[in-house]
């Protein structure tokens, strides 16, 4: 029997439960160490505790980390884990930006280590079922809906609402998510979808907070709604075949409780991860994620560029008056 991977846990902070939860209960993996600045956090853990990240690589020697520290830290912490051959599976979205995304990618490929993103969305059951039903049909339109209220997910990680740290807001947090259940669903045949429209809402921070984003495949229309001020919640997907039908997968559905359905999406997570630890590597799509976030920022500064830009002003025409009450265009 194959031994169990060694696992340490960094960052100790709303999403850790989760990879908790499902270390517990892994036949694959068991928790060898955790790590959180707050040394309350580990303390309160039944497994080696520490506070700095490279210690517990050094000292432990874990076969694999769970990194769930915020964006902006995700290249440091991530790239002291590869330098020691340790297997990562990151929080997406991989890294802040997709020059620290590109850089970690290269790292892992150069030291022939496993660097896996989390995309915790593409495990959930209401999308295998549509998954299945969308099976031998052609899809031509997706629209993913991603809303909710970013104070109740946070909690006490106020990071999530720090561009800075973040990496923007809903498009950087929720919109790689979104983005990679329309990759799942359009499958390897398609092209990846290419950002044409984006229009975002921000709050006095600067931080995003709703997103309208329109995409184009080789083969199909996308669209990702994104609402960090929703009264509630509500994930769901919503897909229109060839043939006419149009199917549904609410993510939430059967998951009572904000979050529910999270708890069976990492035990997916962490299955995933244990096979491209023990098998050959295969992109995972964290930097196709970076650069969707990249393009949807992008096209929707260029768009409020456009919007503030002084139109210019027409040429006078020839034989058309300038003083007041000339005709300033049309035939007579």
């Amino acid at each position: 029997m194959t031994a169990p991977l060694r696992v340490a846990v960094i960052g100790l902070g709303v999403i850790s439960r989760f990879y908790l939860a499902a270390l517990r209960d892994s036949p694959s993996m068991r928790l060898a160490a955790v790590c959180d600045s707050d040394p309350a956090k580990p303390a309160a853990c039944p497994v080696p505790g520490y506070t700095d990240h490279v210690r517990l690589l050094d000292e432990e020697r874990p076969d694999a980390v769970v990194v769930t520290v915020p964006n902006d830290v995700h290249l440091r912490v991530c790239a002291d884990a590869l330098e020691r051959d340790v297997a990562v599976c990151v929080e997406k979205p991989l890294a802040l930006d997709v020059a620290q995304g590109d850089a970690l990618r290269r790292l892992a490929d150069r030291r022939n280590v496993p660097l896996f993103t989390a995309f915790h969305r593409r495990y959930n059951a209401a999308v295998a079922r549509l998954r299945e039903q969308c099976a031998g049909s052609r899809i031509t339109e997706v629209t993913v809906r991603y809303l909710e209220r970013i104070e109740e997910h946070a909690g006490d990680d106020g990071w999530y609402l720090d561009p800075g740290r973040c990496g923007g807001g809903c498009v950087a947090d929720n919109g790689p998510n979104a983005f990679d259940l329309l990759r799942l669903l359009l499958g390897p045949a398609d092209t990846a979808p290419e950002v044409v429209a984006a229009r975002i809402e921000r709050d006095a921070r600067g931080t995003d907070r709703r997103a309208d984003v329109r995409l184009r495949s080789r083969t199909a229309a996308a669209r990702i709604l994104l609402d960090w001020s929703y009264s509630g919640e509500r994930k769901d997907v919503e897909v229109r075949l060839a043939d006419g039908r149009t199917l549904h997968a609410d993510m939430l559905d059967g998951h009572p409780g904000f979050k529910g359905s999270l708890w069976h999406e990492y035990v997916g997570v962490l299955r995933d991860f244990d096979r491209r630890v023990r098998a050959p590597r295969t992109p995972d799509g964290g930097l196709a994620a970076l650069r969707f976030v990249r393009a949807a920022y992008h096209l929707a500064e260029t768009r409020i560029a456009e919007c503030r830009a002084p139109a210019a002003a027409a040429p006078p025409q020839a034989g058309t008056g300038t003083g007041s009450g000339a005709r300033t265009g049309g035939d007579g």
